[in-house]
């Protein structure tokens, strides 16, 4: 089946320009003016922009967590990412000690399987870098999982050493992969989360006093000389929250080094002002790195401005604040009485693209060129989706939303279609909306309807990233 979007501003990383865009099948087969199609089905997008799906390359469907599970699976998931404009996600899969990747990988695969609703591809989380591992890791690469994670915290759970981390660099190049790195310093939090419960400081709030953005930027600058001295190793840092941390990107990227990293809406619209909230509220905001103080936030956004930081995700991992909600069980009411014990983890995936569209380009911290490269294009080149993602060019895939700037909306836990009983923006009126959704050459979205079909979403199997400092 063909489509012509007509009449539309197609806006790219690149370029701004009135055009039509002909879609045949799954992909886009010509960007120009006044296109013809006899019996291709017509989109009027005038007066909207036509822009890439928006790419998420780090949330987390139906994660198990501290005795309880991620509220959001692969369809509902998935489904509320199309309903924000956004056509592509990237998952963790999670190795089990001792277990081969392979496993993981093929146990994420039947989570997503028959429920997302769009594409999807896998990073590797890895707890336990043996030789093994280090093999297989290459064989991964082969097959499309081409990037993984390892955590400086969580000890006992998920921190590998440093041997371990400079291991797993060395091997990534020689592979094509990248490394993913969840930079805190896990052995002092620990001593911190410790000492705080011995005196009895068990509210939400001391979750982020135990999780200093110190122990942050510690971590990331260690992190960037281990793979400087693997050789200059490319690495990723995600869900960077503190100023600290961004200084460590900006001076190894100073220095030509491929040095990277994102950062997600919750950094940039949220503070430790919201842990504060009376009584257990502050549980809605433990994720970790928790938020910050508010004036990392001006930082953060230089540091996007300026192309300290490349990506904007989301770190999607909602569980919700009452038991029973959605039939689900206790989540975050977990840790009542002992925040060491409430979920880690936030809902997003369905704001980030109008958030970004409404605190950047509205209000003038971002270009309109620059939203799109930080939502869609820089996570496709990053995780090796570009030009089959992360654009709108003849041979690539058919994921487009029409995106329309003047309409506006309220964010709320009400209208929302995460599967999360509440919204860290409850009430927040933003600008922007997407009002129609293709993925690949498909409408899954239309004026507030849901058109697609469960488990229309297929593997990305991507490939080396597609690196530039």
């Amino acid at each position: 089946m063909r489509t012509l979007i007509q009449g539309g501003t197609v806006v790219t990383a690149t370029d701004t320009h009135k055009a039509d865009v002909l879609i045949d099948g799954e992909k886009v087969v010509a960007v120009g003016t006044d296109l013809k199609a006899s019996g291709a089905k017509k989109i009027d997008a005038s007066r909207k922009y036509v822009i890439p799906g928006g790419i998420d390359v780090h949330t987390h469907m139906e994660l198990p967590f501290g005795g309880t599970m991620a509220s959001d699976d692969f369809h509902t998931g998935t489904v509320a990412a199309a309903f924000g404009g956004t056509t592509s996600i990237v998952d963790f899969a999670v190795q089990g000690f001792g277990e081969p990747l392979e496993k993981a990988r093929d146990a994420w695969l039947g989570k997503a399987r028959g429920k997302a609703v769009i594409d999807y591809g896998l990073h590797m989380i890895v707890r336990d870098v043996s030789d093994k591992v280090i093999r297989e890791m290459g064989t991964m690469v082969g097959e499309g999982v081409s990037s993984f994670k390892l955590f400086m915290a969580y000890p006992g759970v998920f921190m590998v050493d440093d041997a371990s981390i400079f291991k797993a660099l060395v091997r990534s190049a020689e592979v094509g992969g990248l490394i993913c790195m969840h930079a805190e310093n896990g052995g002092v939090i620990d001593v911190l989360v410790k000492k705080a419960l011995a005196e009895r400081k068990t509210e939400p709030k001391w979750h982020a006093l135990t999780r200093p953005p110190e122990a942050e930027g510690e971590a990331t600058g260690r992190a960037f000389k281990l793979a400087e001295m693997a050789g200059g190793v490319p690495l990723y840092i995600v869900h960077l929250s503190a100023s600290q941390a961004l200084e460590q990107v900006r001076q190894f990227r100073d220095r030509g080094l491929p040095a990277y990293a994102e950062t997600c809406p919750q950094y940039l619209f949220l503070s430790y002002d919201n842990y504060e909230e009376p009584g257990f509220d502050g549980a809605k905001y433990v994720m970790s790195p928790p938020l910050r103080p508010k004036w990392h936030q001006d930082e953060l956004w230089k540091g996007l401005a300026r192309n300290d930081l490349q990506v904007v995700s989301t770190d999607h991992c909602p569980f919700c604040m009452k038991e029973g909600f959605a039939g689900l069980p206790k989540q975050k009411e977990l840790g009542k009485g002992d925040f060491s014990k409430i979920p880690n983890g936030a809902p997003g995936v369905e704001t980030r693209m109008v958030l970004l569209f409404d605190g950047g380009v509205v209000g003038g911290r971002i270009t309109l060129n620059r939203w799109i490269e930080l939502c869609s294009t820089s996570p496709a080149k990053i995780m090796g989706m570009f030009p089959r993602k992360g654009t709108i060019a003849a041979g690539s895939d058919a994921d487009i939303v029409i995106w329309d700037p003047k309409a506006t909306q309220t964010l709320s836990a009400k209208t929302h279609h995460m599967r999360v009983d509440y919204s860290p923006y409850e009430g927040r009126k933003v600008k922007g909306k997407a009002t129609t959704v293709l993925s690949r050459g498909e409408v899954i979205v239309d004026d507030g309807r849901f058109l697609g079909k469960k488990g229309r979403g297929r593997f990305i199997k991507r490939g080396s990233p597609l690196l530039q400092t």
